[in-house]
């Protein structure tokens, strides 16, 4: 297993680390299966278009009108709840085929660390199974 460390430096945030994840397949793995992890609840993991920043910037803008931050709305006392079910809705997880030894992403994907709470500091696992043969 391996782990990336990502500073967030925003509340609302979609961070790119598919080369950190690509840069992370061990020399010599051909096909395997890449699988990723949040290890937090007021973040999230997702594939989506990275050519285009204004995808990025449209996601996060419906989040916030599915989900508001509207002060006295929701029970829990630390105020972070919509950033809570943000995540809950975007998952925690990723399971992305490795084939030749490249992530296998369609040509506009990429790999986004998604931020709800922050700026904080952050970590993703990262862990690789390789087909039996």
């Amino acid at each position: 297993m391996r782990i990336i460390n990502i500073h967030s430096t925003g509340k609302n945030q979609m961070i790119d680390i598919s080369t950190q994840i690509q840069n992370l397949v061990p020399e010599g793995m051909k096909d395997a299966v890449c699988h990723i992890f949040c290890l937090h609840t007021t973040a999230a993991l997702t594939i989506n278009e990275n050519a285009d920043p204004d995808v990025k910037s449209d996601i996060l803008a419906i989040l916030d009108e599915m989900v508001p931050a509207v002060h006295g709305m929701f029970k829990h006392s630390e105020g972070n709840s919509a950033a809570h079910i943000k995540s809950s809705l975007i998952g925690v997880s990723l399971a992305i085929p490795i084939v030749s030894g490249k992530l296998s992403l369609g040509k506009w994907q990429g790999i986004y660390f998604c931020e709800f709470d922050g700026p904080r500091n952050r970590q993703v696992h990262v862990q690789f199974v390789a087909e039996l043969k």
